[in-house]
């Protein structure tokens, strides 16, 4: 530190060095020097610093027990606000309740990326939070809906950041995101703390080991710093190639691109310059503040799920042992986001007392349709924005099937045709075909010159289909039932395709046109013991 000491007397005079002053011998050559140069006594100087070293100490013990203070949890609710919040908590139609108020704080369409992005960052009070990234083309709306979900929860619960350096989460105080919901805007501007991102997720908890000098001797030593998880995270990126690690330990959203949902949003736009528009902008602040309210009454609870040895699950990939969890852990956020409409119940264990909800047969058909979505899109080969133009590309190879009266082999088209049909940018085709022609979704042909034109490569066997997470034959995925992993009842998909649940080439491509998935997506069907059992 400076410390910077001057004599008042005519002609002034001052003397400035840094020294340690928990250092004696140092302190003393200071007092020395300063006596020298404003000619004064030493024990005159001393007696200052030393009244310098008590006032410096006093205010380091201020700020420690500042810091150490517990930090109040929120702000107080008036007797109004938590009467609203407890009637949102326990309206029957509360998901539904939450996908209208998402809309009516500017969000259009995407219902269930509505409410698996909510429940996403509800699960940020659980043990085993989910991640989420929110994978579309530029300015498809995935920062609105990124946006809309964290306004609906409460400002001391969440944390975002527009860019991250390699090393900065590892330096987070204790507990800074221990519950709450890391927000990051662009996946690209937290691609250097990606192996912390992963280890947050993974482990609940980040540990370092650094080099740092003691105050005390001045020595060297190791400082260990710990940020206490877990934490919910979500990403948003425009990028196709996402690191793979961090992509399989998160659920991934894509946004609805079709002209339908922009004709949608255009109307938004427009209504938000009237009047009315206008009222709907300030009834938000009344929905936003019930929402927040809400969440702060939710309780640490944790929630059982007394139908899980009878579920089942797909085991035919590796990178299913995460997405079983997401989905147990989706169904466990759907209870806990209804814990305020469940009966509480306690078991004594080690002379402790554990609270427990108990997750409803109406939870776990609810989550199963969100992971029908969410994950069969997780686990397809083709990132959402290369599948959709896979469907354009098709969707036009058979209009000139049918113009041409050809077979699809016969069928060629260039970059310029995908980009006329589509409307999408030169960047972007160039791009996704470049992607389509390494998975040999599309076979290239080099005419005289530059010019390459290709051909869908559809062909029986190779269609497809054929390689979804929930597809294949009987004996590719173990269970009672041979099908897959788990009991043989509860969480059973309908397969599409012939008996062995191998969706064959197709005998047209409206699958495609359509922007669905390469692979069978399974209907799942809740067939559960007991067929009495509430599920309120």
């Amino acid at each position: 530190m400076n410390l910077f000491v001057t004599r008042e007397r005519e002609g002034g005079g001052f003397f400035v060095d840094t020294p340690d002053l928990y250092a004696a011998r140092r302190r003393a050559d200071y007092v020395k020097a300063a006596a020298v140069e404003l000619e004064v006594e030493e024990k005159v100087v001393a007696l200052d610093v030393g009244r310098i070293l008590l006032e410096l100490e006093l205010r380091r013990d201020k700020e420690r027990a500042e810091a150490e203070a517990p930090k109040p949890v929120g702000p107080t609710m008036t007797d109004v606000e938590r009467e609203e919040a407890l009637e949102l908590l326990r309206d029957p139609k509360l998901l539904e309740r939450i996908g209208e108020d998402l809309g009516r704080v500017g969000l259009v369409g995407e219902l269930d990326n509505k409410l698996v992005a909510y429940l996403a960052a509800t699960s940020r009070k659980l043990e085993e939070p989910l991640a989420v990234v929110i994978q579309s083309s530029s300015a498809a709306g995935k920062s609105s809906l990124m946006d809309a979900v964290l306004s609906l929860m409460p400002e001391e619960e969440r944390v975002q950041y527009s860019a991250m350096t390699g090393q900065s989460l590892f330096y987070m105080s204790g507990q800074d995101l221990k519950h709450k919901v890391l927000a990051i805007v662009e996946e690209e501007g937290a691609e250097r703390a990606s192996y912390a991102l992963k280890l947050l997720q993974s482990e609940g908890e980040l540990t370092i080991a650094s080099t740092g000098k003691d105050p005390a001797t001045g020595r060297l030593v190791t400082h260990t710093y710990r940020v206490e998880g877990p934490v919910s995270i979500m990403l948003t990126t425009t990028a196709i190639e996402v690191d793979e690690e961090l992509l399989n330990r998160c659920l991934v959203l894509t946004v609805d691109e079709g002209r339908e949902q922009t004709r949608a949003i255009h109307e938004r736009q427009r209504r938000s310059r009237t009047i009315e528009g206008k009222i709907e902008r300030e009834e938000r602040t009344r929905i936003r503040r019930t929402h927040r309210n809400a969440q702060r009454l939710l309780r640490p609870l944790f929630v059982a799920n007394p139908y899980a040895p009878e579920l089942r699950f797909a085991d035919h990939v590796t990178r299913t042992r995460r997405d079983h969890m997401k989905y147990l852990t989706l169904i466990s956020a759907v209870a806990f986001l209804h814990q305020h409409q469940r009966r509480v119940l306690s078991v004594e264990h080690g002379g402790q007392r554990i609270e427990y909800i108990e997750a409803t047969e109406g939870d776990v058909a609810i989550a199963t349709r969100l992971a029908n979505t969410v994950l069969s899109r997780s686990l397809d080969e083709l990132p959402p924005q290369t599948r959709r133009l896979l469907g354009e590309i098709a969707t036009m190879v058979e209009g000139r099937m049918a113009e041409e009266g050809v077979e699809r082999r016969l069928v060629r088209f260039s970059r310029r045709e995908v980009r006329e049909w589509s409307g999408w940018s030169q960047t972007q085709v160039k791009l996704h075909m470049e992607r389509l022609e390494a998975l040999e979704y599309l076979v290239p042909y080099r005419m005289r010159g530059p010019l390459v034109v290709y051909e869908l490569a559809y062909a029986a066997g190779a269609a497809l289909g054929t390689t979804g997470p929930w597809s294949g034959s009987a004996g590719a995925m173990s269970g009672s039932a041979g099908a897959m992993s788990g009991g043989d009842r509860a969480m059973i998909p309908r397969m599409s395709g012939d008996d062995r649940g191998v969706e064959r080439a197709p005998n047209s491509l409206k699958k495609a046109a359509n922007g669905t998935s390469s692979y069978s997506r399974s209907e799942f069907t809740l067939q559960v013991p007991g067929a009495a059992r509430s599920s309120s």
